[in-house]
């Protein structure tokens, strides 16, 4: 019984995640994740870095005793490096049970995009659209929605 309802809360919870997005900006650009994917957010913290690593993976983060791999989006998006200041936020998500922080220009707010107003990126170019999954149409705007899980590729997620 408390399997059944444990199951059914997870589904749930699920249900009231499904349409949300956290959305913030990197430049003038306006992007979302999946609030699903979102653990928490943090201001800038001091980075270690680690050697060898992509000039994407900044270095990594004691967060609250566990180490945290942090990547600058603006660097993995290849737009140039801006300074961090107050307003510089680290998002911390999990893909495939590994967190790691994405460090990005600020927040925004958290929204719902309906499916309906959810469309696939262009086909322009394959091979650059990989990061993003869709389009979110929000009244006159449009919101970039990130795909978490190709962010990292699978090297990448052994850190």
């Amino acid at each position: 019984m408390a399997e059944l309802i444990a199951k059914e809360l997870l589904e749930l919870d699920e249900d009231t995640q499904k349409g949300r997005f956290l959305t913030f900006v990197l430049s003038n650009e306006s992007y979302g994740i999946e609030i699903k994917y979102v653990t928490e957010i943090i201001g800038i913290q001091p980075i270690s870095e680690v050697p060898e690593l992509p000039d994407y993976i900044r270095g990594i983060i004691n967060l609250r005793g566990k180490i945290i791999p942090v990547m600058d989006v603006r660097l993995r998006f290849k737009k140039q490096f801006k300074a961090y200041n107050d307003r510089t936020c680290v998002i911390v998500i999990d893909i495939a049970g590994t967190s790691i922080g994405l460090i990005i220009d600020s927040v925004s707010e958290v929204i719902t995009i309906p499916e309906s107003e959810i469309v696939n990126p262009p086909e322009m170019n394959k091979n650059h659209n990989t990061f993003i999954k869709g389009i979110g149409k929000v009244g006159t705007e449009v919101k970039l929605l990130l795909d978490c899980d190709k962010l990292l590729d699978e090297e990448e997620l052994v850190l």
